[in-house]
């Protein structure tokens, strides 16, 4: 934790923190680590930022990594505005920091795509999409994970409404062509991706 709160910290200082970083950092954490997280908690954080890590070429590498930290700052399954809440938090708090306005314009806009509705246009957009997703594109075990962690998240919600909600989320992504906006998860994760679709959806 410690090692994730230094890198947060340098961060929002290399963003142009005027003021002391360290509450936000804190906070972020604590989001991240709420009990009632399974999927998008902690673990996705630190493997989103450790796909960005393995970026060979990362566009506004800063802006990525800020909604990285941003892209599920707040999340409640029972919501759905989590990236629009998510967004104006980043939005806000960067500000409060002194950050530049349009570093935080900019943070909002990729943590906003993180919905997902359409494939992003631009090179930071099309990176944060990708780390997100790549999930999708993982060994057969770390998918099959990742969907029990995600219905346990939705435990909530009966079976059948929740197996005909998962099944339009996967079919959308399964028809975009190509899913992956990046040459390099593309290559990496492509094909993994649509077997492991294909298998969720039999």
């Amino acid at each position: 934790m410690s090692a994730l709160r230094a890198r947060a910290i340098a961060l929002l200082r290399r963003l142009g923190a005027t003021a002391d970083p360290a509450p936000l950092a804190d906070a972020l954490l604590v989001a991240w680590s709420a009990p009632a997280r399974v999927y998008h908690d902690r673990r996705h954080l630190e493997d989103c930022l450790a796909r960005l890590d393995e970026a060979a070429s990362a566009p506004e590498r800063d802006l990525v990594e800020a909604a990285l930290w941003f892209h599920d700052g707040i999340y409640d399954p029972h919501a759905a505005d989590n990236e629009e809440r998510s967004a104006r938090w980043a939005n806000d708090a960067l500000a409060a920091l002194g950050i530049p306005e349009d570093v935080g314009t900019e943070v909002a806009r990729l943590v906003l795509l993180t919905r997902h509705d359409a494939p992003p246009d631009d090179p930071a957009g099309r990176l944060v999409c990708d780390i997100d997703l790549s999930i999708l594109g993982r060994s057969e075990a770390e998918y099959d994970e990742y969907e029990r962690r995600i219905r346990e998240e939705y435990a909530w919600v009966p079976a059948a409404e929740f197996r005909e909600g998962r099944r339009g989320i996967l079919e959308r992504l399964l028809s975009r062509q190509p899913l992956y906006a990046t040459e390099s998860f593309r290559r990496r994760y492509e094909a993994k991706a649509r077997e492991n679709l294909h298998r969720a959806l039999a």
